[in-house]
């Protein structure tokens, strides 16, 4: 990609949304009977007014969306519409807690890692049935991880009002994870914790699987076009299939156990505030580059702590923000088609235009 079409199909449409995306969340508080003025400034001071609002606010709601936002633009660069990274993100939490109970007095070297793993390898599962239901009984996998989504949201549910519950059975949530367990604090006085860094470790580690491994070419090569792929290629379309499923999935699930081990350290109702949702719009804001979801889940992140800011602050509900993260989809897939569009002709050089002209 040269520099022209770098900037008409990466920093151009990337700004456009941005400035479309504040220009429609200033007409949503005009038409609320709010101030622009004053709710903007809160927005921005409780993303960025401070360090503490940068690495315990905006930066620790980067993780789950980071890890959830991997997980979407794997499944999707394989062709897969998987919208079910909220249910695999609730899935994996689940998990990391059920683990937790036999894994009290356990060190943290080999506890917090478990605990990890557990999620993933949840998050996976959950994933697979999925998988399991598109290729061999043809169900579309945007419906079936929606269902998943529910059945998981209803099961954490009765998880922590049954199971796993704390142990005074007063509220619907399960008991606190021990403080051995819970991931390292990076900086003292904030909740900047190790799931940040390993947030960009496993974001670089997809981005080269999927460019420098015959694997991850075969996910992209599907992706791209499955008949091609199969028919040319040789290669095999349906276990390409499950392993993209299940790798996000367990993007998903690792998210989930991060959350649980880094912040909030216990399992309750309503556990995600719709990280799995706002996944989509950070993946396909990010192009569904692995490395972009850093970007984009830290704007997304910065929206979410403004958001609580701005309805602190100025009395605004944090609703005019949600769906503002709702029209940025719509503006994204806008914005691919005027891409595609002006960066073809980017991209071409003009000898070959005037050649094909001909």
């Amino acid at each position: 990609m040269n520099a022209r079409a770098f900037w008409y199909r990466g920093v151009a449409p990337l700004a456009a949304v941005l400035v479309a995306a504040l220009l429609l969340l200033s007409l949503l508080l005009l038409a609320t009977g709010h101030d622009v003025g004053p709710a903007l400034q809160a927005l921005v001071r409780g993303a960025f007014g401070s360090s503490y609002a940068i690495t315990s606010a905006t930066m620790v709601r980067m993780v789950p969306l980071g890890f959830a936002g991997l997980a979407v633009s794997l499944a999707f660069r394989a062709g897969i519409l998987n919208v079910g990274a909220e249910g695999q993100l609730l899935i994996g939490a689940a998990a990391a807690t059920a683990m937790a109970v036999p894994m009290a007095g356990v060190s943290p070297v080999i506890g917090i890692p478990v605990l990890l793993v557990a999620g993933a390898t949840a998050g996976a599962v959950w994933a697979g049935i999925a998988a399991l239901l598109r290729l061999r009984f043809g169900v579309l996998e945007v419906i079936s991880t929606i269902m998943l989504n529910f059945v998981a949201l209803y099961l954490t549910g009765w998880l922590v009002r049954g199971p796993l519950q704390e142990p005074t059975r007063i509220n619907p949530q399960s008991a606190s994870l021990p403080d051995a367990l819970h991931l390292p604090v990076l900086l003292d006085g904030t909740r900047l914790h190790a799931g940040v860094p390993l947030l960009v470790v496993v974001a670089v580690g997809v981005w080269w699987w999927l460019s420098h491994t015959a694997s991850g070419f075969r996910v992209r090569a599907v992706g791209a076009n499955a008949f091609a792929a199969q028919s040319a290629g040789g290669i095999a379309v349906s276990r390409t299939v499950f392993t993209a499923f299940l790798l996000s999935g367990l993007l998903a699930g690792l998210g989930g156990a991060v959350e649980y081990t880094g912040i909030t350290y216990a399992l309750y109702e309503n556990f995600s505030p719709g990280y799995g949702y706002t996944a989509i719009a950070v993946a396909l804001m990010a192009r569904l580059h692995p490395v972009g979801v850093l970007g984009t889940a830290l704007l997304f992140g910065a929206l979410e702590a403004g958001a609580n800011a701005m309805q602190r602050d100025a009395g605004v509900p944090s609703v005019v923000v949600s769906v503002v993260e709702a029209l940025l989809i719509l503006l994204v897939v806008a914005a691919d088609r005027v891409v595609d569009r002006v960066g073809d002709r980017v991209d071409t050089p003009v000898a070959a235009r005037a050649e094909a002209a001909t």
